[in-house]
């Protein structure tokens, strides 16, 4: 009697399990609408259309917040994003610019406040000589930065939404300091000039500042990148914020001096 027992409990507990992940899976699962939204995006990606595909993408996180997909769309928005500003295509935020005689590179990002990196990456343009009467595109449109200290998490924004989202490492024991500050010097490959004396120079193994250094107007601190890609996403800094290389590239390349950065906790 016991064992028959025992066996209707185990049956109905696996029974009711089974139940209880159908129901899971249900919610959880993409309905028809939603999978044709997915096909949609991605052959809007395939056609090269990448305006549409973004606002398909955008259209299924809206509608589909619940789901678990909701994180690989955003990552494809953000993909998306960095690929319509580097490419040569007019989109919000940015406007078609007629070269003038006695126009420069550096002159033209002055005066919209981006980057001859950027002018140089979305025009395909191989050196800084340009001729009048050429037209090119130029970014307008301000970024911002915030940096979360919870998170380790810094955000790159327009005041219309976020651009990309990049892992960081902060400062030990919250030694970041919080607070708005602004970018007032970019150096690449930097050289670190150790606490107790001395200098690692650029691409030393020694120099903790790795390829780019964003210096903030809070001396002392800035976002640089990193010997140590490890230590990303933790609090491992001496109070800077730390990215990978290769994404503190893709940042100094985007903004310009002057970009407001507000870190939080």
């Amino acid at each position: 009697m016991k064992r028959i027992i025992l066996l209707v409990v185990t049956v109905s507990l696996v029974v009711g399990a089974i139940f209880s992940l159908g129901k899971l899976l249900k919610v959880k699962s993409l309905s028809p609408a939603a999978d044709a939204l997915i096909k949609q995006a991605q052959k809007q990606e395939a056609e090269g259309n990448y305006l549409a595909a973004k606002e398909t993408y955008a259209t299924l996180i809206s509608n589909y917040s619940h789901l678990r997909n909701v994180s690989e769309w955003q990552k494809k928005i953000e993909q998306l994003n960095l690929g319509l500003i580097v490419s040569p295509l007019i989109i919000p935020g940015s406007i078609e610019y007629e070269i003038k005689p006695g126009d420069t590179l550096e002159k033209i990002a002055r005066q919209y406040k981006t980057t001859t990196e950027l002018l140089k990456r979305m025009n395909n343009l191989k050196s800084e000589i340009i001729y009048p009467g050429k037209k090119i595109k130029v970014w307008t449109e301000p970024f911002s930065i915030l940096v979360d200290k919870s998170q380790n998490t810094l955000l790159l924004k327009t005041d219309k939404e976020i651009i990309k989202t990049y892992i960081v490492a902060t400062g030990v024991n919250n030694s970041t300091p919080s607070g708005t500050f602004k970018i007032v010097e970019k150096i690449v490959n930097p050289p670190w000039f150790k606490p107790g004396g001395g200098v690692a120079a650029p691409g030393s193994p020694e120099n903790i500042l790795g390829t780019r250094w964003l210096g903030l107007d809070k001396p002392g601190y800035g976002i640089h990148g990193t010997t140590d890609p490890a230590s990303l996403g933790k609090q491992s800094t001496a109070g800077c914020v730390r990215m990978s290389n290769s994404d503190v590239e893709e940042l100094f390349m985007l903004v310009p001096q002057g970009t407001e950065v507000t870190i939080v906790d």
